[in-house]
């Protein structure tokens, strides 16, 4: 039984997951030029915009996702992560997969369970389409912590009991996503020295690299030419749906 709701159902959702997308993500992330490819996934696809109510029947959890072409083999999942994914889904061509692009959850409402439900609720409608894979170019939520540490090396940290050392990693698995690669360029966001400063709030007086708050990688400033440029790394993970994890193309 259909548990989710979706753009269809009540087309005010779309105005309610902006809102959430502006609080949830780091300022300076709504500045990748993909992101404007979402205004065309939530008209051509609103069947895929998943939503969650509590039980006072509010709102609290959105998953958006973009039907792609997937060859089913892990490497050939785009290194561009993300920012393929999004405009792959966008130009509409024939679609067998479907590609999570963000899961959020209203502050509030963390810790209580429903970034799983949201993973759940995705999975059910790409198996309701007759896909066989729910894919994800996932933003592992500790990573920030590590910024130097490389994608490929901290998307293999474990803890004792062999589970992902990152929290969202950890529920994807626990669903029974496999962590397929990385996917080292997933975002890339370009602009001016004065324009990452006001994102930031930071000042950058010389050219380097910087440490910038919830970024998952240096920053890299060039005062020469007035450019500061971010290229975030994130995970694919695959959820199979109708194949076992082991059965996976390689």
């Amino acid at each position: 039984m259909q548990t989710y709701l979706t753009f269809v159902d009540d087309p005010s959702f779309e105005a309610q997951c902006d809102h959430l997308a502006g609080v949830a993500w780091p300022e300076f992330m709504l500045h990748d030029p993909n992101a404007n490819w979402f205004d065309v996934v939530y008209r051509r696809f609103p069947e895929c915009q998943v939503v969650l109510k509590d039980a006072a029947g509010a709102p609290v959890a959105f998953g958006n996702t973009v039907p792609i072409w997937w060859s089913g083999r892990a490497q050939d999942l785009p290194d561009a992560g993300w920012g393929a994914a999004i405009a792959r889904g966008a130009r509409g061509k024939r679609a067998n997969t479907l590609c999570a692009l963000q899961a959020m959850v209203r502050p509030e409402h963390w810790g209580a369970g429903w970034s799983s439900r949201i993973i759940q609720a995705m999975r059910a409608v790409a198996a309701q389409r007759g896909y066989r894979y729910l894919v994800a170019p996932v933003r592992p939520n500790q990573k920030h912590l590590y910024p130097l540490i490389p994608i490929e090396r901290y998307m293999r940290w474990t803890r004792p009991d062999g589970l992902p050392f990152d929290a969202w990693l950890r529920v994807h698995v626990r669903l029974g996503a496999r962590i397929a690669k990385a996917a080292p360029r997933s975002m890339r966001i370009a602009a001016g020295v004065a324009d990452w400063e006001a994102r930031t709030g930071l000042t950058f007086p010389a050219s380097g690299e910087y440490i910038v708050p919830q970024a998952l990688a240096p920053l890299r400033v060039d005062r020469a030419r007035d450019r500061a440029v971010y290229v975030e790394p994130n995970v694919w993970v695959i959820h199979p749906l109708t194949a076992p994890a082991e059965s996976l193309k390689r």
